[in-house]
């Protein structure tokens, strides 16, 4: 079961979503703090992205998007003045439902988890869809044309694809609030359509559906 009060950890430009691997530098010491009570604790981060215009704020505390992706810590290097490096493994999805008064250095907020569950309907949408994903990522990128690794699952590969590629941070954070990952599939696909609209097929590349 996982705790419903979890410390947050706002950034400008980092969504994380679930299953999908993320490295952190943390140098701040608030957050030092957050690392070293979640150490003793549950190993649990709450990963959330900062609303646009976060940089003015001036109360400390800028607003954030309601919906995040806690993380796990999976790995963990103090280095030797304090600062850590370390990686979070996306758990599941959250709505934040209240943030707590500020008794710490770092935010906490209790949240509801939004589980993300594929049916096999969802599981032959994304199946149908993830050629057409390999063509388009060939046509926005120099990547060659490859089909994905066999061994990872649907919802691996759509959140990956969500969390590493070039997008811009409110990009994926739509992608992270679509409700499961056959419309995020969906989702990703209209929005690599229109990238490729932008830039024109490459040489030897065609959009074919």
């Amino acid at each position: 079961m996982l705790s419903t009060l979890i410390p947050i950890f706002p950034l400008p430009n980092v969504v994380l979503f679930p299953g999908v691997f993320l490295p952190l530098h943390v140098f701040e010491l608030r957050y030092r703090e957050m690392v070293k009570d979640t150490l003793a604790g549950d190993r649990l981060i709450g990963m959330t992205l900062l609303k646009p215009g976060w940089d003015q704020n001036a109360d400390g505390q800028p607003p954030v998007y309601a919906v995040g992706c806690v993380g796990l810590i999976s790995h963990i290097e103090e280095l030797e003045d304090g600062r850590y490096n370390l990686v979070l493994r996306g758990v599941e999805k959250f709505r934040i439902t209240r943030e707590e008064e500020l008794t710490k250095p770092y935010r906490r907020a209790t949240v509801d988890y939004l589980e993300e569950q594929m049916t096999s309907a969802d599981h032959d949408i994304v199946r149908r869809q993830r050629h057409t994903l390999e063509r388009l990522l060939s046509a926005v990128s120099d990547a060659p044309d490859h089909p994905f690794p066999s061994n990872l699952s649907d919802d691996e590969v759509i959140n990956a694809l969500a969390q590493y590629l070039d997008l811009e941070p409110i990009e994926r954070q739509a992608l992270l609030e679509q409700h499961g990952v056959a419309p995020r599939c969906s989702a990703l696909i209209e929005l690599l359509e229109m990238k490729a609209m932008a830039v024109g097929p490459p040489s030897g590349h065609g959009l074919v559906h």
